[in-house]
Protein backbone atom coordinates (compact mmCIF):
# COMPACT_ATOMS: atom_id res chain seq x y z
CA UNK A 1 0.00 0.00 0.00
CA UNK A 2 1.37 3.40 -0.97
CA UNK A 3 0.94 6.42 1.25
CA UNK A 4 2.55 9.79 1.78
CA UNK A 5 4.36 8.28 4.79
CA UNK A 6 5.92 5.45 2.74
CA UNK A 7 9.35 7.10 2.74
CA UNK A 8 9.55 6.49 6.53
CA UNK A 9 8.57 2.82 6.29
CA UNK A 10 11.15 0.12 5.45
CA UNK A 11 10.64 -2.22 2.48
CA UNK A 12 10.80 -5.35 4.64
CA UNK A 13 7.24 -6.49 5.42
CA UNK A 14 7.97 -7.47 9.04
CA UNK A 15 9.78 -4.19 9.75
CA UNK A 16 6.99 -2.27 8.02
CA UNK A 17 4.34 -3.83 10.23
CA UNK A 18 6.35 -3.20 13.41
CA UNK A 19 7.07 0.41 12.44
CA UNK A 20 3.38 1.03 11.75
CA UNK A 21 2.63 -0.30 15.24
CA UNK A 22 5.25 2.01 16.74
CA UNK A 23 3.90 5.04 14.87
CA UNK A 24 0.32 4.30 15.90
CA UNK A 25 1.28 3.69 19.54
CA UNK A 26 3.25 6.95 19.50
CA UNK A 27 0.28 8.75 17.94
CA UNK A 28 -2.02 7.42 20.64
CA UNK A 29 0.40 8.55 23.36
CA UNK A 30 0.61 11.95 21.71
CA UNK A 31 -3.20 12.19 21.61
CA UNK A 32 -3.50 11.25 25.30
CA UNK A 33 -0.76 13.73 26.25
CA UNK A 34 -2.51 16.54 24.40
CA UNK A 35 -5.84 15.69 26.07
CA UNK A 36 -4.07 15.79 29.45
CA UNK A 37 -2.55 19.17 28.54
CA UNK A 38 -6.00 20.53 27.61
CA UNK A 39 -7.30 19.46 31.01
CA UNK A 40 -4.24 20.84 32.83
CA UNK A 41 -4.59 24.14 30.98
CA UNK A 42 -7.84 24.78 32.86
CA UNK A 43 -6.01 24.67 36.20
CA UNK A 44 -2.48 25.81 35.36
CA UNK A 45 -0.98 28.36 33.01
CA UNK A 46 0.97 26.35 30.45
CA UNK A 47 3.53 27.70 28.02
CA UNK A 48 2.42 26.75 24.49
CA UNK A 49 5.96 26.24 23.19
CA UNK A 50 6.80 23.90 26.07
CA UNK A 51 3.67 21.81 25.52
CA UNK A 52 4.26 21.56 21.77
CA UNK A 53 7.94 20.68 22.11
CA UNK A 54 7.12 18.15 24.84
CA UNK A 55 4.51 16.50 22.65
CA UNK A 56 6.94 16.24 19.73
CA UNK A 57 9.64 14.86 22.04
CA UNK A 58 7.28 12.26 23.52
CA UNK A 59 6.31 10.99 20.09
CA UNK A 60 9.86 10.92 18.71
CA UNK A 61 11.44 9.35 21.80
CA UNK A 62 8.73 6.72 22.02
CA UNK A 63 8.99 5.65 18.37
CA UNK A 64 12.80 5.79 18.38
CA UNK A 65 13.02 3.94 21.70
CA UNK A 66 10.66 1.20 20.59
CA UNK A 67 12.58 0.77 17.35
CA UNK A 68 15.89 0.47 19.20
CA UNK A 69 14.57 -1.98 21.81
CA UNK A 70 12.64 -4.12 19.31
CA UNK A 71 15.81 -5.52 17.73
CA UNK A 72 14.60 -5.27 14.12
CA UNK A 73 17.29 -2.97 12.73
CA UNK A 74 20.02 -5.53 12.02
CA UNK A 75 18.22 -8.46 10.42
CA UNK A 76 21.34 -10.13 9.02
CA UNK A 77 23.37 -10.26 12.26
CA UNK A 78 23.14 -13.81 13.61
CA UNK A 79 26.74 -14.98 14.02
CA UNK A 80 29.37 -13.74 16.42
CA UNK A 81 31.70 -12.71 13.59
CA UNK A 82 29.02 -10.60 11.91
CA UNK A 83 28.16 -9.13 15.33
CA UNK A 84 31.78 -8.10 15.94
CA UNK A 85 32.12 -6.74 12.40
CA UNK A 86 28.99 -4.60 12.83
CA UNK A 87 30.16 -3.44 16.27
CA UNK A 88 33.44 -2.27 14.71
CA UNK A 89 31.41 -0.52 12.02
CA UNK A 90 29.36 1.28 14.67
CA UNK A 91 32.52 2.45 16.44
CA UNK A 92 33.99 3.68 13.14
CA UNK A 93 30.78 5.50 12.16
CA UNK A 94 30.45 7.17 15.54
CA UNK A 95 34.12 8.18 15.64
CA UNK A 96 33.96 9.46 12.06
CA UNK A 97 30.95 11.60 12.91
CA UNK A 98 32.66 13.12 15.94
CA UNK A 99 35.85 13.85 14.01
CA UNK A 100 34.08 15.27 10.96
CA UNK A 101 31.77 17.41 13.08
CA UNK A 102 34.79 18.76 14.95
CA UNK A 103 36.54 19.62 11.70
CA UNK A 104 33.48 21.31 10.20
CA UNK A 105 32.92 23.23 13.42
CA UNK A 106 36.49 24.52 13.39
CA UNK A 107 36.29 25.40 9.68
CA UNK A 108 32.97 27.21 10.03
CA UNK A 109 33.32 28.89 13.43
CA UNK A 110 37.07 28.81 14.00
CA UNK A 111 38.82 27.55 17.10
CA UNK A 112 37.03 28.21 20.39
CA UNK A 113 38.56 31.22 22.10
CA UNK A 114 38.20 30.34 25.78
CA UNK A 115 37.97 27.29 28.01
CA UNK A 116 34.17 27.49 28.34
CA UNK A 117 33.68 27.22 24.59
CA UNK A 118 36.07 24.24 24.49
CA UNK A 119 34.14 22.52 27.27
CA UNK A 120 30.82 23.19 25.52
CA UNK A 121 31.89 21.74 22.17
CA UNK A 122 33.64 18.75 23.73
CA UNK A 123 30.65 18.01 25.97
CA UNK A 124 28.26 18.30 23.00
CA UNK A 125 30.36 15.98 20.86
CA UNK A 126 30.87 13.49 23.68
CA UNK A 127 27.16 13.47 24.49
CA UNK A 128 26.03 13.02 20.89
CA UNK A 129 28.73 10.44 20.19
CA UNK A 130 27.92 8.40 23.29
CA UNK A 131 24.18 8.59 22.64
CA UNK A 132 24.64 7.46 19.05
CA UNK A 133 26.99 4.65 20.05
CA UNK A 134 24.83 3.32 22.88
CA UNK A 135 21.59 3.40 20.89
CA UNK A 136 23.28 1.58 18.00
CA UNK A 137 24.92 -0.87 20.41
CA UNK A 138 21.66 -1.66 22.20
CA UNK A 139 19.88 -2.15 18.88
CA UNK A 140 22.68 -4.38 17.59
CA UNK A 141 22.75 -6.48 20.75
CA UNK A 142 18.96 -6.95 20.77
CA UNK A 143 18.98 -7.82 17.07
CA UNK A 144 21.81 -10.29 17.54
CA UNK A 145 20.06 -12.16 20.36
CA UNK A 146 16.74 -12.09 18.55
CA UNK A 147 18.26 -13.41 15.31
CA UNK A 148 20.26 -16.02 17.25
CA UNK A 149 17.03 -17.31 18.83
CA UNK A 150 15.38 -17.60 15.42
CA UNK A 151 18.14 -19.89 14.12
Amino acid sequence: MKSWISFLIPNDEYKEKKMLYFFSEGGLLLFLFLIAMIICNKYFILNVETVLLSSIAIFLFYVFGRYIISGIEYTDIATESSYKRELRSIVVKTSSFVILYSLFYVIYFGLPSNINEWIEIIALLAGVGLLWFFTSYISLKRSYYKNKELL
